[in-house]
């Protein structure tokens, strides 16, 4: 089938109508789904198509993140909808101490296949408790799987992937990429497996790794780089846990550099894992120290100035690229 052009909300709404239809034990439950078809109209729809199977709750997020585990548990395989990312603090013992555990505790005899979809990201001058990047919390937990798409085919492959997978999935999209268009297929069994990362842009110099919104920038940064010279290949993770190391190995060993970019703080980012696992694994093949590009260590601020000042950007992905070739 072709591929078609499609919005990172319209690959989202694909992907749920084509698992609700094919499993009739999804479900959706969250706040505000069904007046205004999502916060990001990914809802559209649905409601009309899947009467009952998509769920206004209360405004209590413990609440719907119990529920959600509770209702896995049964069998169910729910999609947990956090409206905004920043709102998982009011669901961190559901999610960490109840969800990511109860497989392990009990010797694996239970699944719990549920999707918590938490719209993250800055850029839209919501401040300080709206705009944060929280992965690397749930990267940390043992038990949780973490993605992070870039594109809306990685949006749609990776969120039929998560529906069908038994074990909870944090699943971060961030919220300026909804509107961003590229090719869909339209195959209805278009999966993209989860722990396989994507070289999107092949280059010899540096290997830049990165998801979610920092896939833009790195690539905004490569065609910049390539008119002087550099040729930087791009490695979108698109899955955070599990991690595909393999492909990052294979980069790392053809480009002798890598450079790590990712929207959120840089002390205790995911960044800082991935360097120590390229350092203590592939050290021998690095020509230079490994650098990382990531937001300043502050809260959020509401001034938009202040807030592009704060955030990550292609020129600081550029300085970093021509520190480690030495340019």
């Amino acid at each position: 089938m072709a591929d078609r052009i499609l919005s990172a909300s319209a690959a989202l709404a694909e992907a749920l109508h084509e698992e609700m239809a094919r499993d009739e034990t999804v479900f959706i439950l969250g706040e505000d789904l069904t007046a205004h078809a999502g916060i990001f109209g990914q809802f559209k729809g649905i409601p009309e198509k899947f009467p009952g199977r998509i769920l206004d709750t209360p405004i209590s997020e413990a609440c719907i993140a119990g529920c959600g585990a509770g209702a896995a548990l049964t069998g169910m395989r729910p999609i947990v909808d956090f409206h905004f990312a920043d709102f998982v603090t009011c669901g961190m013992d559901e999610f960490c101490n109840q969800a990511a555990k109860i497989r392990y505790m009990f010797g694996g005899q239970v699944k719990l296949p549920m999707v918590v979809w938490c719209p993250d990201g800055a850029g839209l001058r919501a401040a300080a408790q709206h705009s944060q990047s929280l992965e690397a919390w749930f990267v940390h937990t043992p038990g949780l799987k973490v993605v992070v798409p870039s594109e809306p085919a990685d949006v749609k492959g990776l969120m039929k992937a998560s529906i069908r997978d038994d074990d909870p999935v944090m699943f971060f999209q961030h919220k300026r990429l909804f509107r961003k268009e590229g090719h869909v297929p339209a195959d209805p069994e278009f999966i993209i497996p989860l722990g396989r990362a994507a070289v999107k842009r092949e280059g010899r110099d540096v290997s830049l790794l990165t998801y979610g919104s920092g896939f833009f920038m790195c690539m905004e940064a490569a065609q910049e780089l390539a008119q002087q010279g550099i040729e930087v290949e791009v490695v979108d993770l698109r899955t955070l846990k599990p991690l595909d190391m393999e492909t990052i190995a294979a980069s790392v060993r053809k480009t002798f550099r890598a450079v790590i970019v990712h929207e959120a703080c840089r002390t205790g980012g995911f960044g800082a894992e991935l360097a120590a696992r390229i350092q203590a694994e592939l050290f021998d093949y690095l020509d230079a120290p490994i650098l990382r590009v990531a937001a300043r260590d502050v809260p959020t601020p509401f001034s938009p100035p202040m807030e592009d000042f704060v955030l990550p950007k292609a020129a600081d992905v550029i300085a970093a690229v021509k520190a480690v070739c030495k340019r």
